[in-house]
């Protein structure tokens, strides 16, 4: 059965509010749990299960899923379309709300995830920067970001810092609309995400170079002199002595950093006590 058959079946209608975009192609649901290379022992948590057409796929591959959905109207539908699987657990909360270290804790997991666009940012901080985060993530998401998430330096932004300081993105196909019900006005993708076991950058202090990303990217398009002595709150000579100590030209946009020199900036921070 299909998305649109199952909801009608139960009288709901998507709300556009929550971005309700049901994948149902049978051969895009293969492909993203096949990528996820999932093993009997794995643990899965899935952000968005929607009518649970992914979610019977990954109750078959893995050892346990607990499926987040926001959406309680989809509760007997989920039930339905779960029925057989005994190794499922759904929890009807927002995904930013749920403490994930507590539920998946002590196993390592993978997350899957149709995540609704308006709030893919926030969705991959929240894992990504959890103390008990997954070995690896597929996410559908829009095309836009996917991109965004593996831009490389002249194109960067905070998110791509971000994501490629906690792990390694790649897109793995594209999504044409038609694959959704209903149809998104945007093209998507899959990306993935394999998490890394250390930084890939030697960082001290990872709220410190956080910090000095967010800095360098909270005026767009000024150099980083400006940006960097803005957001830190510094003067003009102490931020070019921080430049100075981290071989950065302060000239530079913070788009055209490498996480390398992001790495520097931060621990040229760290000695100066800024």
């Amino acid at each position: 059965m299909n998305p649109k058959s199952q909801l009608e079946a139960h009288d709901i209608q998507p709300k556009k509010s929550l971005g309700q975009n049901f994948l149902h192609d049978p051969n895009m649901l293969e492909k993203i749990v096949a990528s996820a290379e999932l093993m009997p022992d794995d643990n899965v948590l899935e952000v968005g299960p929607g009518t649970g057409l992914m979610t019977e796929r990954l109750a078959r591959m893995a050892h346990r899923v607990v499926a987040v959905e926001l959406d309680d109207r989809l509760q007997p539908v989920l039930e339905e379309t779960l029925a057989p699987f005994d190794n499922v657990q759904v929890i009807f909360q927002d995904i930013l709300t749920v403490d994930v270290a507590t539920i998946m804790r002590p196993d390592p997991y993978v997350v899957v995830a149709n995540v609704p666009y308006y709030i893919t940012s926030a969705i991959l901080r929240h894992l990504l920067e959890n103390n008990h985060r997954p070995k690896r993530l597929l996410l559908t998401m829009q095309l836009e970001v996917a991109e965004r998430l593996v831009a490389k330096p002249d194109d960067m932004g905070i998110l791509t810092v971000s994501v490629q300081f906690f792990g390694q993105p790649r897109i793995i196909t594209r999504l044409n609309p038609s694959v959704f019900w209903p149809r998104p006005d945007v093209e998507s993708a899959v990306v993935r995400i394999d998490t890394y076991a250390q930084p890939p950058v030697d960082v001290p202090d990872e709220k410190l170079f956080f910090r000095m990303v967010r800095a360098g990217f909270g005026q767009k398009r000024k150099q980083l002199r400006n940006s960097i002595s803005s957001g830190m709150r510094l003067e003009s000579a102490a931020a070019e002595q921080l430049f100075a100590a981290s071989g950065i030209d302060s000239r530079r946009r913070a788009e055209t950093l490498t996480l390398d020199e992001w790495a520097a900036l931060a621990r040229a921070a760290g000695q100066l006590g800024v």
